[in-house]
């Protein structure tokens, strides 16, 4: 596996920008990063993706990184959850968009009281519907709140996804490396037997002492011991991964490569954290428009009829309220809307500064990752293999001591180690780097 990248840091109007190309395949004919088209700023168009319910049932029985991806999206609960968040604030456009109902009121004058208004002979009865006007804007206010408070649940549904592929992506990458290290050491405990096994000939034959068999039985005791915990480690990972499905039952097996990531160009302005950060200012500046309607005064308009029971007739009524600003003006909304734009305004110079560095580390920690790997592959492992084929046939020669062998197993093991721990740090890093480029 081969990852080429490379950075180039610009500063940028109103905060600092990278870039980066990432290539995963083959190392013979790695190809440049592609520009990305740049996501407008501000709030996505508020459409409502239809709410997908969970996916149920057990898991495949082999998971390849595709197939992990595609079955945590139709199973996390996370994603579950941001969805019926995103469906909330959909529902809650809707009903700002409602118009207030009107007022059906019932009033009974002139009754119950003395000389010619006593009993129900003078009685006047006033039947109305009254209706609140909005000519202040308040309703084309409390939507456009609405629809940009949409916008902000949308993009944490996006970010939702981006995370959990990343999680994905990371676990999926352990589980792997944890196979890879239980084949390892199960390999580790075929060869000390075999080494345990020669040794006890050659003391039995007399060319090595007792000792040396001892001390060959204790390495391959210790082997057995390394794979068990290789073999709970591995079990570990697979659960791990399952979890994030929402799934109890660890995976059964995992399968494929670690990566699956294609060339992007980074931008920190374009990150979905900045474009959230983007759709909470404009949410902020909704809602300051929202609490500066909310103070303008709308009329109430009323029409009814009204019967006069003395003498029977019936006869029309009509009238207008208007509250009266006299404690509430509403000032206290208007200056905690004021507030919530600066702090968005600040929530997103940070979100460009640790998009930015965020990137640019996790492009130092790729290329480091891939020429730590590229040394290992090219280099370390192949010596280290070489020196233990070429110590066991010594040893079975007698011309190479068990300490000798055993040192040389030690060394093999190490490089081999090192090398499985690059390729997830490798793995690790390309996934933090998919994330920031993630859209």
């Amino acid at each position: 596996m081969k990852f080429v990248a490379a950075a180039t840091l610009v500063a940028a109007a109103g905060g600092a920008f990278s870039s980066a190309s990432a290539q995963v395949g083959n190392p013979a004919s790695p190809t440049v990063g592609r520009p990305v088209s740049t996501a407008p700023a501000g709030p996505p168009s508020p459409v409502v993706p239809p709410t997908v319910s969970p996916r149920t049932g057990p898991l495949p029985g082999s998971l390849s990184l595709a197939q992990a991806l595609e079955e945590a999206n139709s199973r996390s609960p996370a994603i579950v959850a941001a969805q019926a968040e995103l469906a909330a604030a959909a529902a809650r456009t809707r009903q700002a968009g409602v118009r207030s109902n009107p007022e059906l009121s019932f009033e009974v004058e002139n009754f119950a009281g003395t000389g010619e208004l006593r009993g129900l002979r003078s009685t006047e009865a006033t039947l109305a519907v009254n209706q609140r006007l909005d000519l202040g804007g308040r309703r084309s206010a409390r939507v456009s709140a609405a629809q940009a408070e949409l916008a902000v649940q949308q993009l944490r549904l996006a970010i939702a996804r981006a995370d959990l592929s990343q999680q994905v992506r990371e676990q999926f990458a352990r589980a792997l490396t944890a196979r890879e290290r239980l084949a390892q050491a199960t390999e580790n405990v075929e060869r000390a037997r075999r080494f345990a096994r020669v040794a006890q000939i050659l003391v039995d034959a007399g060319r090595d002492p007792p000792l040396r068999a001892l001390r060959a039985r204790s390495a391959l005791a210790q082997a057995e011991a390394e794979r068990e915990v290789a073999e709970a480690d591995e079990l570990a990972a697979r659960s791990s991964l399952a979890a994030l499905f929402g799934v109890r039952e660890p995976v059964a097996e995992v399968s494929g490569q670690l990566l699956d990531l294609t060339p992007q160009l980074i931008n920190a302005e374009a990150s979905l954290e900045v474009r959230l950060a983007d759709a909470e200012r404009a949410a902020a500046e909704a809602v300051l428009r929202q609490q500066l309607a909310e103070r303008r005064l709308d009329p109430a308009v009323g029409v009814g009829v009204r019967h006069v029971r003395e003498t029977g007739d019936f006869g029309l009524v009509a009238g207008v309220s208007m509250p009266l600003q006299v404690f509430d003006r509403n000032r206290g909304n208007i200056d905690a809307a004021r507030a919530g734009i600066a702090a968005a305004e600040a929530r997103r110079a940070t979100a460009i500064a640790a998009t930015t560095a965020r990137a640019r580390n996790a492009i130092a920690n790729v290329q480091a990752a891939q020429r730590r790997v590229d040394a290992l592959e090219s280099t370390a492992v192949p010596e280290a293999t070489e020196a233990l084929r070429l110590t066991e046939r010594s040893y079975a020669e007698g011309r190479a001591t068990l300490l000798e062998l055993l040192d040389a197993q030690n060394a093999y093991t190490a490089t081999r180690t090192a090398l499985t721990d690059a390729r997830l740090a490798l793995a690790l890093a390309t996934a933090e780097l998919g994330r920031i480029a993630a859209r």
